[in-house]
């Protein structure tokens, strides 16, 4: 890889996204940030910095969104060498029998198919480059079941699983992928989790560190993932949930 690096981070414009993007300009990476929405994602690239970063702004599960991300990043950096898949969404929390299908839906096509949308896109320009890092974005709901959260626990479970095929069909060319599965984190996204005491007050019981976790905390992880001091790491599961589950 060159000094000159570039990352794609979905699901960007706030919250876990954003942090993780601030932590790759911070130590000098170009990044382009995608979201649903231009005006919130505009708003981002302001405090990333102009020159720094741009943004995409599309659906998560669209094809020409994803191609337009990717040569956009090329257009403006000249290569991907990071891609972390932050996007996901949860519209619905009740038992999983009661799921509507246009939900259940919703979820999967944001929070699976849109990475592997990407992922398919952005390894093969990092294939052709013969280097790359992926970073996924999961949930400990994805190693074990979280009640009222059904679909969102399926999707993270797909996203772990989507991590160690990709893993193991790309390290041999030079790409590797690994998968982040946060607890509880305090964002716009968790907030109803966060601010129901009954959810709240049992997870920080449970957790060694008797805590919530904060964006910038998964963001570190992910810096080290991106990094080539996880350069013989792939096809891994790095948990951070303060020691909700051990």
């Amino acid at each position: 890889m060159t000094d000159q690096r570039a990352a794609i981070v979905t699901g960007a414009s706030r919250g876990i996204g954003l942090a993780i993007a601030q932590a790759l300009v911070n130590r000098g990476d170009k990044v382009c940030i995608t979201g649903r929405n231009a005006e919130p994602l505009a708003e981002a690239v302001a405090k990333l910095g102009e020159g720094q970063a741009i943004y995409v702004a599309g659906k998560a599960h669209d094809n020409a969104h994803q191609d337009e991300a990717v040569a956009r990043t090329m257009e403006a950096f000249g290569r991907i060498d990071y891609l972390v898949n932050n996007v996901g969404t949860n519209p619905v929390f009740g038992p999983l029998i009661e799921l509507s299908e246009e939900a259940w839906d919703k979820v999967m096509m944001t929070n699976v198919t849109g990475p592997f949308l990407l992922s398919r896109e952005a390894g093969r320009q990092m294939a052709a480059q013969g280097a790359g890092v992926i970073v996924n974005i999961a949930s400990t709901g994805g190693i074990e079941p979280s009640p009222m959260l059904g679909a969102y626990s399926v999707s993270k479970a797909a996203i772990i699983m989507l991590t160690k095929v990709l893993a193991a069909e790309l390290g041999r060319i030079g790409v590797r992928v690994n998968c982040i599965a946060p607890g509880l984190v305090e964002t716009r996204f968790a907030e109803v989790l966060v601010k129901t005491p009954e959810i709240h007050d049992a997870y920080v019981r449970r957790a060694a560190l008797g805590r919530h976790g904060q964006p910038h905390e998964i963001a570190s992880a992910a810096h080290f993932l991106a990094s080539d001091a996880s350069a013989y790491m792939t096809g891994q599961v790095m948990v951070v949930d303060g020691g909700a589950r051990m």
